[in-house]
């Protein structure tokens, strides 16, 4: 292992520092996302996502939800930053979900507790 990955580790292993930061929105891979409290009001905005899983079964599933809030947190090193999405979650079993045929757009019916 070398030096400098040893110093993340070391840095990780502390735990995150006590302060944290949080946004109403976050830019990453080409998107944007805003809690849906930002663009409330707003005409256009970002709040949805979508986390592909599985299950213990092997099955695939995708999880749906509204980003509520951006949270930053930081290991006592410039290069080791976390940022984590609250989120209110759908429920995405058959009756919980619809996916448009033509668009494959999807719409949740059914919501679920938030969770970071």
């Amino acid at each position: 292992m070398g030096m400098g990955a040893a110093k993340s580790l070391s840095s990780l292993s502390l735990g995150p520092e006590r302060k944290v930061k949080c946004y109403n929105g976050y830019f990453v891979n080409g998107y944007v996302f805003h809690t849906e409290e930002y663009g409330h009001g707003r005409k256009t905005y970002k709040s949805g996502v979508c986390v592909k899983g599985s299950t213990s079964s092997e099955l695939e599933v995708d999880y749906y939800g509204i980003l509520e809030e951006v949270v930053e947190l930081q290991y006592h090193s410039e290069q080791n930053i976390v940022f984590l999405f609250k989120c209110y979650w759908y429920n995405t079993t058959d009756r919980g979900i619809r996916v448009d045929p033509h668009y494959g757009l999807s719409k949740s019916t059914q919501k679920l507790d938030s969770a970071m």
